[in-house]
């Protein structure tokens, strides 16, 4: 697989809605795998296509647990609250504080394309959150409460 560059806050691809998966192919096989080493290479724990120039709608998300990859991802339900510091692997070295639910259930297909539903909670429940947004053209930076501050990197 490759580790393939990550857009950035700015560039127009991060605006647009993304298109759905209607059927696997190798191309997206092919894109699913670099998705995942190029956020483990970021060091990041969720990574929507968009990011890497792609507007079709898959997201890999990792938050310690083994990697999730959802095609086509939709929330049906969302509830409580949770605010906590969020940063992207599109807007590096910033960070910001974001309320999302602290609860919510997604419909996604996996790489095989059979559909799955995920009850998630805190840290995943955030991530899927973010993840999806970036499928609608949606930045966490929209919805940061008291604006962005620097990051300091970690060390090795």
């Amino acid at each position: 697989m490759a580790i393939r560059k990550i857009r950035e806050l700015g560039e127009e691809v991060l605006t647009k809605s993304c298109k759905e998966v209607p059927k696997m192919t190798l191309r997206t096989r092919i894109l699913i795998g670099d998705m995942l080493d190029t956020m483990y290479e970021a060091g990041g724990v969720g990574l929507a296509a968009p990011q890497v120039g792609v507007l079709k709608k898959v997201v890999t998300i990792d938050i310690g647990d083994g990697p999730i990859v959802m095609v086509n991802p939709e929330i049906l339900e969302a509830s409580g609250e949770q605010s906590g510091e969020e940063g992207c692997l599109s807007v590096p070295g910033k960070a910001g504080v974001v309320t999302r639910p602290n609860y919510v259930k997604v419909r996604a297909f996996d790489e095989n394309m059979e559909e799955f539903e995920l009850e998630a909670e805190e840290l995943l429940a955030r991530a899927c959150c973010h993840e999806i947004d970036h499928l609608e053209g949606k930045m966490y930076v929209d919805l940061v409460e008291g604006g962005l501050h620097d990051v300091e990197p970690e060390e090795e």
